[in-house]
């Protein structure tokens, strides 16, 4: 819709008829005339009727005598009656002399009922079969409870090629906008005018839109393209630079709009293929009622493309993938579960300009597939089959370690450069972090133990989900706490409740008094559930309690009050 302010001048007539090279040609005219009682309202003191009628006499004898041009008229005939709309002359060859003398004897009387004019007017032009315009001239707003902008919005959505022009006679400025939008949903020009002259300037304005040609429009675009791909478009210099290029599926309905661009001030562009094979249509669409006014044939057919990688791969590991030359260089390259539904996204990399690349499997064992999968509606065009297996990872350190000193770590090998070696409390939630350096391509690292005395544990986590793959148990004691390398203690790490278990020490102390202690874990040094003395004998059974927990056996010097070596245990 174009909005035209009235100047009288040259210029500006020439400007009105230039924009009407938009507006389509109509075999068919109707003028909807407002003959509500509000016409008699004057204008430097002469009435409204009398202006219209003495400008649209002389509008007349100038109108092309081929035109088909009817007349409504509405709010002649009854006060009070939102149904007082009659058709004075049906669309017909233009008798100028009957047209005037019909305008001379309408007498204004009664309501506006502008948006069941407008219907009756487009029905009378048979408007969803043939070209059709209207041409409404109004000095007031609807005042029969209908919404005009509504109605002729869906009036330019089943209309053939439905046409509005407005003229707003005598309006205050902010009623401008409940008309204007008559004129924007069907393609029109709204233009405003105050008085006689500028009355008779909006009447010729529009008469020149109606009498204007259509614009020649061409579209042109490829026969066949291959399902998400991306491709070249062009057309004629455009009508208008908020214009469509619309692609879509042959026999959609005309104000479909899907996959599209704006025409701006250029003449080509590109779209991409949807990612279903079939029969579309290139369409050129009028930003102004959308209407369509050229199209050309494009087959959408599936791409062959393929995808492959390794049968078998290890959890968290990053691994090759290549595919064929790509359809469209933000299609996507993605693992999933196999089954998982069309169109869902796992681990994932763009394809871009590429024919390779590396994903990362996923933290879970299982059954899983590539896929080539397209950006344009997630349709998948390939797939290959990868199990991925459980990773064989070891991870070892020291038994027991003083807060904060340095511990020595070493694992069997890297699944990821970017798994992490982890230490936290013995226990910790999956996934947590603690005190961690990075895998990287290396198999022994060193983390410093925490201030915190108690019993930790090293875990091997991957990247990928946090998932932890080895563990090895971690003591952490005081950091004054003397530990003494010549015992060596030797105790598992896990037993039962009320299990018998052997120990075993390799050294001794030079002490008259040395003891084998259970203890709980939070118990001072010298305390325990129970205590034996160390014989010559560098073995010895221990029976342990019968609640489950964590648990220490440690190898006491009494006599000398020194704690010379503990292990941690764990029992289930």
């Amino acid at each position: 819709m174009k909005t035209i302010t009235s100047t009288l001048t040259a210029t500006i007539i020439a400007g009105a008829m230039a924009c009407s090279a938009s507006v389509q040609a109509a075999e068919d005219v109707v003028i909807v005339y407002d003959a509500s009682g509000s016409m008699w309202g004057q204008i430097d003191g002469v009435s409204k009727v009398e202006i219209a009628r003495e400008v649209m006499g002389d509008l007349i004898t100038k109108w092309p005598d081929d035109t088909n041009l009817g007349l409504v008229a509405y709010g002649h005939r009854r006060k009070g009656d939102c149904s007082d709309i009659e058709t004075l002359i049906a669309p017909a060859p233009l008798d100028k002399s009957g047209f005037i003398q019909t305008i001379n004897n309408i007498r204004p009387n009664g309501k506006t009922p502008i948006s069941a004019s407008l219907q009756h007017a487009a029905d009378l032009m048979s408007y969803r079969d043939s070209q059709a315009t209207i041409v409404l001239i109004s000095d007031g707003l609807e005042t029969c409870h209908a919404d005009p902008c509504a109605l002729s919005a869906e009036l330019a959505k089943q209309g053939v090629k439905l046409t509005t022009h407005v003229v707003g006679f005598d309006l205050e400025t902010e009623a401008h906008a409940n008309l204007s939008c008559i004129a924007e949903n069907a393609g029109g020009l709204f233009v405003p005018a105050n008085n006689a002259a500028e009355l008779h300037d909006a009447l010729a304005q529009v008469q020149s839109a109606v009498a204007a040609p259509p614009p020649e429009v061409d579209i042109f675009g490829p026969e066949q393209v291959e399902t998400g791909a991306t491709f070249d478009v062009s057309w004629s210099t455009p009508v208008n630079e908020r214009d469509f290029i619309n692609l879509v599926p042959v026999g959609a309905d005309k104000d479909s709009l899907e996959n599209y661009i704006r025409t701006e001030n250029k003449t080509e562009g590109r779209l991409t293929a949807p990612g279903e094979p079939g029969l579309y249509e290139l369409r050129y669409v009028l930003e102004a009622g959308k209407k369509t006014l050229a199209s050309t044939p494009v087959e959408v057919v599936r791409a062959e493309t393929s995808v492959s990688g390794p049968e078998k791969v290890t959890v968290g590991a990053t691994f090759d993938v290549s595919w064929s030359t790509p359809v469209n260089d933000k299609d996507f390259i993605n693992l999933v579960p196999v089954g998982a539904g069309e169109g869902s996204l796992g681990n994932y990399i763009r394809t871009k300009n590429k024919m390779e690349g590396s994903l990362t499997a996923p933290g879970e064992p299982g059954l899983y597939e590539l896929r080539y999968m397209l950006e344009a509606g997630r349709k998948t065009l390939a797939s290959s089959p990868v199990e991925v297996v459980s990773a064989e990872i070891e991870i070892s350190g020291p038994d027991i370690a003083r807060a904060q000193t340095d511990v020595d770590v070493t694992w069997s090998g890297t699944v990821n450069t970017r798994d992490f070696i982890v230490l936290v409390p013995f226990g910790a939630d999956e996934g947590s972090l603690g005190t961690y350096i990075r895998a990287k391509n290396k198999t022994e690292g060193r983390l410093e133990a925490p201030d915190e005395p108690g019993l930790y544990e090293l875990r091997y986590v991957l990247e990928v989900g946090r998932k932890t793959l080895a563990t090895a148990p971690l003591e952490v004691v005081s950091a004054d706490t003397p530990l003494n390398g010549s015992v060596d203690l030797v105790v598992p790490s896990k037993a039962s409740k009320g299990e018998v278990i052997t120990i075993e020490w390799a050294g001794t102390a030079d002490s008259s008094d040395q003891r084998m202690s259970l203890a709980r874990k939070d118990q001072p040094d010298f305390s325990w559930i129970s205590v034996q003395s160390v014989a010559e004998e560098k073995v010895m059974e221990l029976i342990m309690p019968d609640e489950a927990g964590i648990y220490e056996i440690r190898f006491l010097d009494v006599a000398g009050r020194k704690l010379l070596d503990r292990k941690a245990i764990e029992v289930e």
